[in-house]
């Protein structure tokens, strides 16, 4: 079941920002981070502390540049990637941003992890006219091109995953008792708020109980454990790394057998699901928008073959379980394309014209039929996604109503 959630193209302005310019004027002409010869792009991901499992993100971009840079570089201009670490610690987000672009001057800062510290750079990048591009989260707030017209994410909007499953909940689930897991973060919170949403008026009578932890927490069981003795039949899991691992183990240790929904940033075989254990994990219910290389169904794809082409090539200590292993390769892709698109114009704002008016961009590792498209009123790169389920020794997609 693939399912998305139409987006308005009210055709808003691009307050503060002047994106339409000439497309191309003479050759080289550059903002900071930009030469003849270089392009320097920024990342910051959290190597270090809790969710230290995202770290692949950063190892994988450099990896694909490096790959890019051996054929020669865009445009004949070599990538040099600058990928700091936060920890996942939002103050620490925005002296990072503050280095790559005051100390390293790059041109741009993508594929940076997270909600809550990609919102702690926010506001300095837009003020800043540094575009803010393809976000690891889908919190709707980066689908705001009047107010922050220099960020753009790339997953599917938490809200559109999270109607998934309560669609999925209202149609298929008999006398359904609802218990949300969720981090006490803006991430957990949009999961949860859009869930609620969706089930429209039966939401409260529909949800029985609500549980939230902390990301510096040691451990969620006491939440778990009264999530269950709600009497709930259905677990919405809003959690990452270690804590939606804890989860998964410990729900199924307790003989809990709920519908259990885990959502896709926590659906990563390599860093939850083989922790938490196969078994326990059996049946659990996610989205996916990517080919996953450890699926049957992708052994044969041409995307997957060339994905591990590359891996073996450039970046052989990657995990192909690793979700973050094949997001990251898409993203890096997608960037590489608008580098090319803006030829030799590698002002920021050109950068942000082309980021925002990709059409039907083909991207390797995701599903057949899901493309990118942007607009400058319509920064949502990723719109639809699928239901996936786990069975076996991996997830496979799953449409509930055959």
């Amino acid at each position: 079941m693939r399912f998305g959630t139409p987006l308005l193209r009210a055709g808003l302005t691009m307050a503060g920002l002047t994106l339409c310019a000439p497309a191309l004027m003479a050759a080289g002409q550059y903002d900071g981070g930009a030469s003849d010869t270089e392009i320097v792009i920024g990342n910051i991901v959290p190597y270090s502390g809790p969710l230290s499992g995202a770290g692949a993100i950063g190892t994988c971009h450099q990896a694909y540049f490096e790959r890019v840079n051996k054929a020669g570089g865009i445009n004949g201009r070599k990538v040099r990637v600058v990928s700091l670490d936060d920890g996942f610690n939002p103050a620490r987000t925005l002296e990072q941003a503050r280095r790559l672009v005051e100390r390293e001057n790059a041109l741009l800062i993508y594929g940076t992890f997270g909600t809550a510290t990609n919102t702690a750079i926010h506001h300095y990048l837009n003020q800043k006219q540094v575009p803010q591009l393809f976000i690891v989260s889908g919190a709707s707030k980066w689908n705001d091109p009047k107010q922050f017209p220099w960020t753009i994410g790339f997953l599917p909007s938490y809200a559109v995953e999270a109607t998934g499953y309560a669609r999925h909940v209202l149609d298929h689930v008999k006398d359904a008792k609802v218990a949300v897991l969720y981090e006490n973060d803006d991430y957990g919170k949009e999961y949860r708020n859009a869930f609620r949403a969706a089930l429209g008026p039966q939401a409260d009578r529909l949800i029985v109980a609500e549980q939230s932890y902390e990301v510096t927490d040691p451990t969620i069981d006491a939440q778990v454990s009264r999530l269950k003795a709600s009497g709930a039949n259905v677990l919405l899991n809003v959690t990452a790394a270690k804590f939606a691992a804890q989860a998964v183990k410990l729900v199924n240790d307790s003989g809990w057998k709920p519908t259990h929904f885990l959502v896709n940033p926590a659906s990563n075989l390599q860093t939850v699901i083989r922790p938490a254990g196969m078994e326990a994990s059996q049946g659990i219910i996610s989205a996916q928008f990517m080919k996953d290389p450890t699926s049957p169904a992708f052994q044969n794809d041409p995307d997957v073959k060339a994905w591990r082409e590359w891996k073996a090539a450039y970046n052989p200590r990657a995990a192909e379980g690793d979700w973050w292993n094949w997001h990251c390769y898409a993203t890096s892709y997608t960037l590489e394309q608008v580098l090319k698109r803006a030829g030799d114009d590698l002002r920021r704002a050109n950068v942000m014209k082309v980021a925002t008016g990709l059409k039907d961009l083909k991207v390797p590792m995701l599903l057949d039929g899901i493309t990118v498209n942007t607009s400058s009123g319509d920064y949502a790169a990723i719109k639809q996604m699928q239901l996936m389920r786990l069975a076996g020794e991996g997830f496979e997609l799953y449409n509930p109503n055959k």
